[in-house]
């Protein structure tokens, strides 16, 4: 049975797309380092705190401030600053604070990233590439976050240019199948169908379908057939159908 299963090689860490939609993040620190933390987690829709004294604080932090798309206190870190916190990244150059406020968190039980310190992380930041609604994230485990950048920058040249659009159009069917066949039990069934859908258009189908293609496609699923993008353009191969997703 030896090599049938995947090998367990041990020392990685749990990759997950952590949703924080309306979660309250406190950044703490103003500067370059801080200046990413905060357009990763503006980008998963969270409500972000930043606390620094304003001296500390380079220019697209300030612009932040400036814009209302974080909510800022002027001042060092204070222990109540984790009152209702859901998450805490700290990024400021000073090792003994950083450890202080790490300490604090784990006795709250929040969540933190201390950064340049991956001892005290209980997560790390990896190097994004992000294409609409595509995410692909390198991490070294804390070991080279200069080498998790390049080996990023390699997989997003080798990737197609319109992926992104591709994967949007793509979530739209699948609502839209959600709503034909909302049952638990259709569950198999429609994670099939639309397999073979993303596995028989090719990108440029996919980007290129717009509504009516996609009623028309959802035409074929209850048969469980996967026509061509040119044979939905041109109308029903195989038999007519009756526009409420059966056939005649």
């Amino acid at each position: 049975m030896k090599g049938t299963y995947p090998e367990i090689q041990g020392g990685g860490s749990l990759i997950l797309a952590w949703q924080v939609r309306n979660k309250h993040v406190l950044v703490i620190g103003g500067g370059e380092v801080a200046a990413g933390r905060i357009v990763n987690v503006l980008n998963a829709d969270a409500k972000v705190t930043v606390v620094s004294p304003q001296d500390g604080l380079n220019d697209e932090v300030a612009f932040r401030v400036a814009q209302k798309q974080v909510t800022y206190i002027d001042r060092k870190f204070e222990p109540s600053d984790l009152d209702g916190v859901d998450m805490v990244l700290t990024a400021v150059d000073d090792p003994e604070a950083s450890s202080q406020i790490y300490k604090l968190c784990h006795e709250k039980r929040i969540p933190a990233n201390i950064a340049d310190v991956p001892p005290e992380c209980d997560f790390y930041f990896g190097s994004v590439h992000r294409d609409g609604p595509l995410q692909i994230m390198v991490s070294t485990n804390g070991n080279g976050p200069k080498l998790a950048s390049i080996v990023r920058k390699q997989i997003a040249a080798g990737l197609p240019p319109n992926v992104g659009a591709a994967i949007q159009k793509v979530g739209a069917l699948r609502r839209k199948l959600r709503k034909i066949a909302p049952n638990i039990e259709e569950g198999p069934k429609r994670m099939q169908w639309m397999s073979k859908v993303c596995e028989s258009w090719s990108l440029e189908d996919l980007c290129e379908m717009d509504d009516a293609d996609m009623e028309a496609l959802l035409g074929f699923y209850k048969p469980g057939t996967v026509p061509s993008f040119e044979e939905v353009r041109l109308g029903e191969p195989d038999g007519a159908f009756d526009g409420s997703f059966g056939w005649l």
